[in-house]
């Protein structure tokens, strides 16, 4: 029998390594592929959808569709459910532990009386970039980032602003999100698709992404994680959703994730030029999933 470990750690190993490196001493760049030492107070800001939240939707009036509180999540690992989509740890817990820094805590979680020196997680099961992605249910990924500026003023009055811009200029900001953008669509009774063709789709999420980090970055962010997205069209859901005379994958989501990957790509290269000190790594999420679900066995899966 596979070790399920050995195929977890090999899963995210590459993600680890792409973010690490901007936990380090060394400043990088997005081609960069160096491992440097974790830099020890280096903070962990974390955006996204449910790939990423580790308990956020506990706390907000959604339905048990975008969250995860109960059995079995959490049974493999934290031996309870935390509001993880998993049963046991994220990629972005992953990430902490071998950059050996605290893993961030839910924003929203209550009674929380860190003073989130070390970060904090603002992503949401369900969101999308889009505030109209599951609207009402989720956090969208702009009240995200009103929560991470409720977040610095918090910190400028609790440390001064010297310290606390000194913690927002040398964090790791790490963002997946767009998923459920393309999702939504196809799983709710929106016309968006019929009133704009896919690239002006497109253009909308990936808009609405650029205003985010653009943000970000006036508020003294520089070191930026991303990942792509997988081809959508082939999720369980959406492969419901077509008949078996087409091959089960739904090829309509598929290309949005798809032009989406383009743009994305094509942002951050442009960021990279125009914004002084901006430095990321983009995750080929895409080509990973795919590796893995075309070579189990190699990965430690059956």
């Amino acid at each position: 029998m596979a070790n399920p470990m050995g195929a977890i750690s090999s899963y995210f190993s590459s993600i680890i390594m792409m973010v690490v490196l901007y936990l380090g001493r060394m400043g990088a760049t997005h081609h960069s592929l160096h491992i440097s030492e974790p830099e020890r107070g280096t903070a962990f800001f974390i955006f996204g959808d449910s790939y990423f939240d580790v308990g956020n939707n506990n706390y907000i009036n959604t339905s048990t569709l975008d969250q995860a509180n109960f059995w079995p999540y959490g049974q493999s690992y934290f031996k309870s459910p935390t509001g993880r989509f998993s049963d046991g740890r994220l990629i972005s817990d992953f990430i902490a532990e071998h950059a050996n820094v605290p893993v961030p805590p839910p924003f929203l979680q209550p009674g929380n009386k860190q003073d989130y020196s070390n970060g904090a997680n603002f992503a949401s099961a369900g969101a999308g970039s889009l505030v109209e992605t599951f609207e009402g249910a989720v956090i969208d990924l702009k009240t995200q980032l009103n929560n991470f500026k409720k977040l610095k003023t918090s910190l400028r009055n609790k440390l001064g602003y010297s310290k606390s811009d000194k913690i927002l200029r040398s964090a790791v900001y790490l963002i997946g999100i767009g998923t459920n953008d393309y999702l939504s669509p196809f799983l709710t009774n929106s016309t968006v698709l019929s009133a704009y063709s896919p690239s002006q789709y497109v253009q909308m999420v990936i808009g609405n992404l650029t205003t985010v980090v653009q943000e970000m970055y006036k508020k003294g962010g520089r070191k930026f994680g991303f990942l792509n997205l997988g081809e959508l069209g082939c999720l369980p859901a959406l492969r419901m959703l077509n008949p078996p005379t087409k091959n089960g994958c739904l090829q309509e989501a598929s290309k949005l994730a798809k032009l989406h990957n383009l743009e994305l790509n094509n942002l951050l290269l442009g960021m990279h030029k125009r914004l002084e000190g901006f430095t990321y790594s983009l995750y080929d999420f895409n080509r990973s999933l795919k590796l893995r679900m075309n070579h189990l066995s190699r990965y430690g899966m059956h």
